[in-house]
């Protein structure tokens, strides 16, 4: 159930284990959290919660494969960037250590010779950034590929139980038999009677420009109020908002005008750039703000859901693991502190 990036990732791992897959989406897949994502693979111990920490970077690690995988299957180009990261954080100043393990490996004006002058510590990053969208293209298209079938448009509503274990799910127009149903469902992964997990809609907003150079700004830029993710086509993402507003994906223009202001005083050069597209997004938070991934009590219920801010970057790992325990592998990694038991 869902199919966003996580879910079609999946779909292809259960797949090359020889299952049958059928992914059923609400509406068009990829067009949810994962079409709305800036697409920073960011697994920093700065911004990542501990528990998260291992599977953050492992996922990191994996994405080259992973997107070298995809383009094989699927034929299609992924904007995977390695430039790296300027992260500009006034809370750096008690991390000397990080500092110093992390130089920038250049003075600040020839990385970044349109960024203007920040009094705040910096440090460069070895991470990279991908376009979820192509990401997703790709990833829709290799499913296929695979075989794995796709029902768009179809709302499921709840699950289908025989003798206490999953017997498949019911949709708005058809039901589906299957004795494996795993929950991918984003935002919308609680609405279903068993198992009511509190995953919630945490909106962002952000913009996307153009600009006629494509190197105006050449490395992803963070700092406290805004963060800039450059596309290798001259595209720049700005962004994001962290709102508690319910399902509302509507943008507002004055936030977004905000967020345009404050990437325009870190380039100035962007006041020229053409605003291409303004969007909302609605990521799947959770109480503890830590994925929940894993089997229910329910035999044969698995969820994969909960990723907060970092979908893209834990998708490889997720398809891995998840891919592990629905086969009943044991999993690479440790998942306890992601179980759906938690709640």
């Amino acid at each position: 159930m869902g199919g966003g990036i996580i879910g079609l990732s999946l779909s292809i791992a259960l797949r090359k284990r020889s299952l049958r897959v059928l992914v059923v989406e609400r509406g068009e897949p990829g067009r949810e959290a994962s079409h709305a994502a800036a697409g920073m693979l960011a697994d920093c111990f700065l911004e990542t919660p501990a528990a998260l920490q291992s599977l953050a970077t492992a996922s990191a690690r994996m994405y080259p494969e992973f997107v070298q995988e995809l383009q094989d299957e699927s034929g299609m180009k992924v904007d995977l960037r390695d430039q790296g990261t300027l992260l500009f954080a006034p809370d750096l100043s008690g991390h000397a250590e990080f500092r110093d393990e992390n130089p920038l490996p250049a003075p600040l004006g020839e990385l970044e010779p349109e960024l203007v002058q920040i009094e705040s510590p910096v440090v460069y990053l070895k991470e990279r950034s991908v376009d979820p969208r192509a990401l997703v293209a790709a990833a829709l298209k290799a499913a296929k590929h695979r075989g794995v079938d796709i029902s768009s448009g179809t709302a499921a509503t709840d699950l289908l139980l025989c003798d206490d274990r999953v017997a498949g799910i019911q949709a708005d127009r058809t039901r589906y038999t299957a004795p494996c149903v795993v929950n991918c469902a984003g935002a919308w992964a609680g609405g279903f009677s068993a198992h009511r997990f509190p995953t919630r809609p945490v909106k962002g907003q952000m913009l996307a420009v153009a600009c006629a150079r494509h190197d105006v700004v050449r490395h992803v830029i963070r700092t406290p109020e805004v963060y800039l993710v450059p596309r290798s086509d001259g595209r720049i993402v700005i962004g994001s908002t962290l709102e508690e507003a319910g399902f509302d994906k509507r943008v507002d223009p004055d936030t977004i005008q905000r967020l345009h202001q404050a990437a325009i005083r870190l380039v100035p050069v962007l006041e020229e750039a053409r605003v291409l597209e303004a969007w909302a997004g609605l990521r799947p938070g959770t109480p503890d703000d830590l994925p929940i991934l894993g089997a229910t009590t329910t035999p044969g219920y698995f969820v994969a859901t909960g990723h907060f801010r970092d979908g893209i970057l834990l998708t490889p790992v997720t398809a891995h693991v998840m891919a592990q325990v629905i086969t009943v592998t044991k999993p690479d990694y440790e998942l306890s502190a992601f179980s759906p038991e938690r709640f």
